[in-house]
């Protein structure tokens, strides 16, 4: 069973050469934006098993030299891959812990009883595994009061003095590039302190440690502490850190973006997996750095790069425009800048569908569906009962108004996301028409009881009772249906799949297993469709996208041999965090005015996601307006590169399944 198969999408095929040159001159081309020692791996595996080695070559030159090495640990997620690898060394006696010294480089303050501390997270994932003496182990006292704070920093950082500095730091580039706690506004002179935590990251620690609230503080070594560092090892996997790892690496040095003062650092190190990596120069544009493996992809990345950089349309950029701007070796190969511009020009304009099922009886050689089979079996699955309107609310209504047989599958229940008060809204309702109607029995009025004293004491982070779960389940369920009504979709074609991985009612979800996959591979046998469309959302800030994604990934993987299924086309799309890369889009459906109200409205059905869901993000814009801002984008973008103008646009990748 493939659990992970969202890791191993490849929108394209990067040549090897680009993150992983030979040669000293290649080297020093390709990374001449970069201002930080770093090394790009095709996974977070490879990455980390070469930091291990190297953080233990400099144990054994640190012991060798004064008798032991001192480490600051960050816990972050992105440590924790670095940390498996060190274990897994040490159980092959190719390394010994005796003579290292530990410091724990941040911790949340308060520490709450049995409540999230990093402390506990590096015991589990490295230092309850290894040889380390506990004497050599230093943390944060959660006994310090706010009072005696100040004090009490500078008696850690003179720990670390007594024990001659620290020989390395290892620690992951954080959200918005911070280093440890240390959050843009860090000044590169800053040492330990007591530091507040913008609600970005304390969203993002909540998912990771499985808890409702967290503390609104921490204590940290500051930037200052990690540049005295003999060396520093740092790493980033996934997509999501890409912007602002290729700040760190090759924008100015700020605090705006404190993993950006490692370029000032001498014996910096950093590892990025291919996603994280995709920002930097040598990856999303290769043409400024190196003579490049032209594919159909990259010349459109280029040609799209350089119209966006001169503002000019595509089929206006002439051959000074390419030669002035780092692509001559273009006009070399295709003769003139004319023979380029039409080839991407027609790329694109060939994206652009208002038949995202394929138009029947229509030429489809340039189309990006096909024509038959006409109607096409489809199945939607949308992580959330919101997803899928928010995403391709547009697409979805096209799809039913050209007469395809449209199922729509939820597969979460996302009652996790329902507030309390949306709920108790219902049931200040009941209360008051239940006598009307004559359900105001014994067992009701007992159940509405129970359930508002609940909600009334409720403590943070405390899990619902499973009772108000299927309540908050039920008021998803309706949204969806209402949505899906509105939308056309059949009644019995609105399926609620309520994979079991999600169900756990806290943040922090289980592992993906066989069940899930089973639900899935289920429905899809069952329907045997032509397409498919599966959420992309591999950036998504909660994660469940992903999973979700994994588990439709892993059903068509079963099913790979059955002959209608290699018939399935299978298209992604994004939500409300991103949207794919022009050069990236292989099917645009464009929305007027009319279907993108239409689509607010879909959306605006789901009424306990509006102002009251929990899980907006840092973003303050309702999903309403982030999806109609990014259908308008990508349509602006479009309307830029010269080709027609629409209201909006819904844009897809076709995924090509693993044989």
């Amino acid at each position: 069973m493939k659990t992970n198969l969202s890791s191993q999408i490849k929108l394209e095929n990067i040549p090897s050469k680009y993150y992983a040159p030979v040669g000293e001159l290649e080297i020093a081309a390709l990374t001449r934006e970069e201002k930080t020692y770093t090394r790009i791996f095709e996974t977070p595996v490879e990455g980390s098993e070469y930091l291990a080695r190297h953080i233990v070559e400099r144990i054994e030159k640190s012991v060798a030299e004064h008798g032991k090495c001192v480490i600051a640990l960050g816990a972050g997620r992105s440590t924790h891959s670095v940390y498996a690898a060190l274990i897994e060394m040490y159980k092959q006696g190719k390394v010994s812990f005796e003579n290292v010294v530990v410091f724990n480089l941040n911790e949340f303050f308060p520490l709450i009883p049995d409540g999230p501390s990093t402390f506990e997270r590096l015991k589990q994932v490295l230092l309850n595994h290894i040889d380390i003496k506990t004497e050599n182990v230093h943390t944060f006292n959660p006994a310090v009061t706010k009072d005696d704070m100040y004090e009490y920093c500078r008696e850690y950082n003179a720990k670390i003095e007594a024990e001659g500095g620290l020989d390395l730091t290892i620690c992951e580039i954080g959200p918005m590039g911070a280093l440890g706690f240390n959050e843009p506004g860090s000044l590169s002179t800053s040492t330990c302190r007591l530091i507040l935590l913008s609600g970005e990251v304390r969203q993002s620690l909540a998912k990771d440690y499985g808890v409702d609230d967290f503390p609104t503080s921490a204590i940290t070594l500051g930037v200052g502490d990690i540049m005295k560092s003999s060396r520093v090892m740092s790493m980033a996997w996934g997509e999501n850190r890409s912007k602002v790892v290729a700040q760190a690496i090759e924008g100015p040095v700020t605090d705006a973006v404190p993993a950006s003062f490692l370029q000032l650092h001498n014996h910096a190190r950093i590892a990025l997996d291919l996603s994280a990596a995709e920002a930097l120069t040598r990856l999303s544009k290769p043409w400024k750095v190196t003579s490049c493996e032209w594919t159909d992809k990259l010349i459109r990345r280029a040609i799209v790069w350089l119209s966006q950089s001169i503002s000019k349309p595509i089929l206006k950029l002439t051959d000074k425009d390419y030669k002035e701007n780092g692509l001559g070796e273009l006009v070399a190969l295709y003769g003139s800048a004319y023979n380029v511009n039409i080839k991407v020009f027609n790329e694109l304009q060939h994206t652009i569908t208002g038949w995202p099922g394929g138009k029947p009886n229509a030429d489809d050689t340039y189309r990006p569906e096909r024509a038959t089979p006409y109607p096409k079996r489809v199945i939607v699955f949308s992580p959330h009962p919101d997803d899928d309107v928010i995403s391709m609310g547009g697409t979805l209504k096209r799809l039913v108004d050209q007469h395809h047989d449209v199922h729509v599958a939820y597969e979460t229940s996302g009652n996790i996301a329902v507030g309390d008060e949306d709920m108790m809204r219902y049931f200040m309702m009941f209360d008051k028409i239940a006598p009307e109607f004559g359900f105001d029995t014994d067992c009701y009025k007992k159940l509405s009881k129970e359930l508002t004293e609940f909600v009334a004491n409720k403590k943070a982070g405390e899990v619902d009772l499973p009772e108000i779960r299927e309540i908050k389940t039920m008021i998803r369920q309706a949204e969806a249906t209402i949505a899906c009504n509105f939308i056309g979709v059949k009644p019995d074609h609105i399926h609620f799949l309520r994979l079991p991985f999600y169900e756990t009612g806290t943040i922090k979800k289980g592992e993906l297993s066989e069940r899930d996959i089973n639900i899935v591979k289920k429905l899809i046998e069952d329907v045997k469709p032509h397409q498919i469309f599966v959420a992309g959302d591999l950036a998504d800030p909660h994660g469940t996208h992903r999973v979700c994604t994994d588990a439709v990934l892993a059903a068509i993987y079963e099913l790979r041999h059955e002959t209608w299924m290699q018939e399935c086309r299978v298209w992604m799309y994004r939500g409300a965090w991103a949207e794919w890369e022009i050069d990236h889009i292989e099917m645009a459906v464009p929305i007027s005015p009319e279907e993108l109200r239409f689509k607010r409205n879909s959306i605006l059905k789901h009424q306990s996601q509006m102002e009251n869901a929990p899980f907006l993000g840092d973003d303050d814009r309702l999903f309403w307006q982030r999806a109609e801002e990014r259908n308008r984008a990508t349509a602006k973008l479009y309307q830029n590169l010269g080709l027609a103008s629409y209201e909006a646009m819904e844009a897809f990748v076709e995924y090509k399944p693993i044989k």
